[in-house]
């Protein structure tokens, strides 16, 4: 199932990637195609209007792959890695330590669809959840470091801001910023940093190996993609946790909540105890 899942991603992948290509290309097919008495005839402007209205259907393309981009992901197979034991310790969290419930965000700080996740949903589960004491939020990094050159150092810049007290407030500057996050340092003013530790956190690069352990987890839960979701019954006296639900892309509120609320009715009279190894 999971290779024909892979097998079924990759021909779409392809197949919108060449439909882009092509796009792309056009105007420069027509220009080639056109008999020299056509191209005399052909003013500039016309040929401005046919290149901007092609490029806004690029664009417009661009953004339909990217829905489908998230509809794969949201219906990806959960596989063997759905419960999988996650050792939470020193994580930046969110939440009374004795909530019933866990939430364990793998996100990346360039990802587009955690960013939409951070917009449409996460204020939401906020104010009904985690404020409430119901729910706790656990953030691990996965910065997918091919296709997002700064969200490493995003990370880092995030977890030098928690040495100052101000990792959440780093956190959602980041998202609100994700296509200037480079350079860092405005925006570890704008949160109110002391501008000279945090440089010098982050050009030491000593948070780094924390950003690589969560890879590390990551890659052990089988998470290839942000953002990712598990669901794990709390244990307020171990910092592992077992999850029992994942859930996978930058999904609505209702669906989270959905599964939230179950979780939580379902919830064992005393919590699932995680052996210390």
């Amino acid at each position: 199932m999971i290779a024909s899942y892979r097998t079924f991603k990759n021909n779409h992948r392809f197949n919108l990637n060449r439909c882009v290509n092509l796009l792309l290309a056009l105007p420069f097919i027509i220009l080639l195609s056109a008999s020299p008495l056509q191209a005399q005839q052909a003013s500039t402007e016309d040929l401005q209007k046919e290149i901007r209205a092609l490029g806004q259907s690029v664009k417009d393309m661009q953004k339909d792959l990217q829905e489908i981009k998230a509809l794969l992901l949201s219906r990806a197979p959960a596989g063997p890695s759905q419960n999988v034991v996650l050792d939470l310790s020193n994580s930046p969290t969110q939440g009374a330590a004795t909530a019933k419930l866990t939430l364990v965000e793998f996100s990346d700080f360039q990802c587009p669809f955690c960013g939409r996740h951070v917009r449409e949903t996460a204020a939401q589960i906020d104010k009904e959840y985690i404020t409430t004491g119901k729910l706790r939020h656990v953030f691990l990094n996965l910065p997918l470091e091919s296709m997002h050159r700064f969200a490493f150092k995003a990370a880092e810049a995030a977890n030098c801001a928690g040495e100052q007290g101000r990792y959440w407030e780093m956190h959602n500057r980041l998202f609100d910023n994700q296509t200037k996050l480079d350079p860092l340092t405005p925006h570890a003013e704008a949160v109110g940093l002391d501008v000279a530790k945090f440089e010098e956190c982050l050009n030491s690069g000593r948070q780094a190996a924390a950003i690589r352990r969560d890879m590390a987890a990551a890659q052990q839960a089988g998470v290839s993609g942000t953002p990712t979701f598990f669901l794990a019954y709390t244990d307020p006296k171990s910092s592992k946790i077992k999850t029992v639900r994942r859930l996978t892309g930058a999904l609505p509120f209702a669906t989270l909540k959905a599964e939230i609320d179950k979780l939580i009715a379902e919830a064992p009279v005393a919590p699932t105890v995680v052996e210390q190894k």
